[in-house]
């Protein structure tokens, strides 16, 4: 029995548990997955089950082929006959040979993100409703939650039936399932959905795989959502005989319940199933001690949790770095310094080495910062800052108003946002230019010898009036107003601003990223010319694509995309209140379980890192163009001190790291002090720009009533409407002059009355 060897004591009796339900607790870096293959491959070995008696899943693709991959190592053997797979993958097999009691043909058609977009859009046309009023990638995710929560489109319309916004998504809501049905297709909640239908609906189905199953086990069980859970509780639920079910999670990794993840599946199993059992994993095999015990000091602050402590019996290791930046240009700096001196001084991979961030918008400054030191880079989970489609939308605009001539920015953006002009009438365009050898843009000059449709050519000529003013706006506004106004008069504020999803919210962050990149460019630049902009951006996308083929660089990704992986060094960038833990989590009704999700995150960052560990915290961050201060996160003094190094915290030096002058110590004590900056305030009416001495001070100890009048860091003066909670946990909703109605944590906000 080999496939025991090296397995610890709670690992073994997890692997050689018998029968019943069992939940195993594996906190990070534990072996979970040794214990899953352990488990299975014994279960095969002692004639327990069969292959093609077990049930195995798993949350990705991969995860099952490396699980059927180490169980044939393990036993000699193939393993073809498991079942082993994605909760979607195991529902199709379900539906391709059950679908038929739900009345659809076993050849159904898979719809992916972009089908179902298309047929909503048809569903949208098709009903005479608004685009903008109904975005279909908001409807998409409205469709999705319904049909998560087993709400039917009948359902919804009933209950919503006075309110004319939630009735027609209800409505689109059901012609959009006809359409699927009409078509034979599923979408991809679908899968799960009618699978667990099929079970329903027809008792010998499901009978039949609670006898072919003898045994279940189920990986990622924190990240199951209402529907998985449902299909697992269904299968499981064996006649006569004990739930072999053998799930593994971690709920103090339990951070995706933004799409739909439970952590109170996890929490609640011995309820749910009679007579389990519970294991731990406790064992760490990745991290130093002193990286876990500051982890556990930390998740200990959750209280919605199983509860366990995490151990190695490895060394302590180095203390956990804080590093105490000014803005976010001298934590880029910082961090590719340490990473620079580091790879020079140490025999050390630039792979050793991971940059995690809370939001994809910060990667922008982190690989500026990495470019200015020649310092190799990938981005996992996403696409590098400028290449990602919203800020290559206003890119291109920016561009046709350099280079009218530009035919590929112009196809780019002539219907972006929609205007109308499809492909026929674009291709009745490009004909025309080159009968006339002359640009896109120079042949929409000439409609009236285009044959076009009254819509596109009324869309067109708008386009054209829309870039003209602009091309005058050129001329007589500094970059930063320019493209404020190509944002706003294109209409592509308004398109990114009408998607309400988790996809759409990230590209407004990502928009408010590129204005601070155009502020950094403007205050680090005698040259403030557009065409100097634009050579600026060009440069940087070149350097990213010559390092696009190398094998040996450094990692920056979102902490979502980190989870299950594992780094020498790792870099926790952004950590700030507002920023990490995320704004949203404050404004959110059910705000303590935002936080302990956002803790949570902070817990799977923390343990990614197996040597060495940096958290970077900025004072003052860029954000949509304007300086805001950085209050420093929580969830740094959750930490002990015992465990820290605050060096970098607490010395400065007085050189400015974007000056190029400046070098770091051998010691990497060395800091840097804070420019002097200005805030800068722009008239949307005349092009001007005055500059602000900041000399704003917080009040920390700020009391509020209804009506008091306040100043805002960056949105000026504002009125209290209402206030709600108290002490850290108040929440002020303020009237500002020009910036609308924000709600705001009193405790934490940069404001002061007046």
């Amino acid at each position: 029995m080999n496939y025991l060897d090296g397995l610890n004591v709670k690992q073994k009796e997890a692997a050689l548990h018998d029968k019943g339900p069992i939940l195993v607790i594996a906190g990070a870096g534990t072996g979970k997955t040794k214990v899953l293959t352990s488990r299975i491959a014994n279960l095969i070995d002692t004639e327990k089950a069969n292959p093609y008696e077990i049930l195995a899943i798993t949350f990705t693709n991969k995860a099952a082929k490396e699980m059927k991959t180490r169980i044939s190592a393990l036993l000699h053997t193939e393993v073809d006959r498991m079942w082993v797979g994605t909760f979607h993958s195991i529902c199709v097999r379900i539906l391709r040979k059950y679908i038929s009691v739900l009345g659809y043909n076993n050849n159904f058609t898979i719809y992916d993100t972009t089908d179902q977009k298309n047929l909503i859009k048809k569903v949208i046309k098709e009903m005479a409703v608004d685009p903008k009023r109904f975005p279909p990638n908001q409807i998409k995710s409205n469709i999705s939650r319904l049909k998560n929560a087993e709400i039917s489109p009948d359902e919804y319309i009933s209950k919503n039936y006075s309110i004319y916004d939630r009735r027609t998504i209800g409505e689109i809501y059901g012609k959009y399932e006809k359409e699927l049905r009409r078509n034979n297709a599923l979408d991809f909640d679908d899968l799960l959905i009618k699978a667990l239908d099929c079970l329903r609906k027809d008792d010998s189905i499901a009978a039949y795989y609670r006898e072919k199953f003898k045994y279940i086990l189920v990986d990622e069980y924190q990240d199951t959502n209402n529907i998985q859970y449902q299909l697992v509780k269904y299968l499981a639920k064996r006649k006569n005989a004990p739930s072999n079910l053998f799930v593994v999670g971690d709920d103090d990794q339990s951070i995706y319940g933004w799409r739909g993840a439970d952590i109170g599946n996890i929490l609640n199993f011995e309820k749910d199933f009679e007579n389990s059992k519970l294991i731990r994993l406790e064992r760490n095999y990745r991290s130093t001690s002193t990286i876990l015990d500051a982890a556990n000091a930390v998740i200990k602050n959750n209280v919605n949790r199983k509860g366990k402590e995490l151990y190695t019996e490895d060394n302590k290791g180095n203390l956990i770095t804080i590093m105490k930046n000014n803005n976010e240009k001298e934590e880029a700096y910082n961090i590719a310094h340490v990473i620079s001196h580091e790879t020079n001084k140490s025999d050390v991979d630039y792979s050793d080495f991971a940059i995690l961030y809370r939001t994809n918008s910060q990667s922008r400054a982190l690989e500026e910062g990495l470019i200015k030191l020649g310092i190799p880079y990938k981005i996992v989970g996403g696409l590098k800052f400028y290449g990602r489609k919203e800020i290559k939308d206003i890119m291109a605009y920016i561009i046709l108003l350099q280079n009218p001539t530009d035919d590929i920015n112009f196809l780019r953006v002539i219907n972006t946002p929609t205007r109308k002009i499809g492909l026929k009438s674009v291709a009745s365009i490009q004909q025309y230019a080159d009968e006339n050898s002359c640009s896109l843009f120079e042949a929409c000059y000439n409609l009236d010898d285009i044959q076009l449709p009254k819509a596109a050519h009324n869309g067109v000529s708008d386009f054209v009036k829309i870039v003209e003013l602009l091309m005058v706006k050129k001329d007589a506004c500094e970059i930063t107003e320019l493209i404020n106004a190509v944002y706003e008069d294109t209409g592509l504020k308004k398109m990114f601003e009408a998607d309400e999803t988790i996809e759409g919210l990230s590209r407004i962050d990502n928009i408010e990223e590129f204005f601070s990149a155009v502020t950094d460019f403007e205050e680090m630049n005698a040259d403030h010319s557009l065409d100097s902009f634009l050579t600026h951006v060009s440069l940087l996308s070149d350097i990213d694509r010559t390092k696009e083929v190398d094998i040996d660089v450094v990692t920056l990704l979102t902490i979502h995309s980190a989870k299950g992986l594992e780094f020498s060094t790792v870099f926790i960038a952004g950590l700030e209140d507002g920023l990490f833990p995320s704004i949203r989590s404050s404004d959110e009704d059910n705000q303590d379980d935002k936080l302990e999700e956002e803790r949570r995150l902070f817990y799977v960052a923390t343990t990614r890192a197996k040597k060495n560990l940096y958290l970077s915290y900025a004072e003052d961050r860029m954000t949509f163009g304007r300086h805001t201060p950085g209050i420093k996160s929580r969830y740094l003094d959750e930490i002990p001190s015992e465990y820290l190094d605050n060096s970098l915290e607490e010395e400065k030096s007085n050189s400015n790291p974007w000056t190029g002058k400046s070098h770091f110590t051998s010691s990497l004590k060395t800091s840097y002090s804070k420019p002097t900056y200005s805030k800068i305030a722009y008239s949307k009416n005349n092009c001007t720009k005055a500059k602000v001495k900041d000399t704003f001070t917080r009040d920390e100890n700020i009391s509020l009533t209804v009506g008091d009048k306040v100043l805002h860091k960056a949105w000026g003066e504002g009125t209290i409407v209402s206030l709600n909670g108290e002490g850290e946990k108040q929440k002020a909703t303020i009237a500002f002059n020009n910036k609308g109605i924000k709600t705001l944590i009193t405790a934490l906000a940069p404001i002061k009355k007046i």
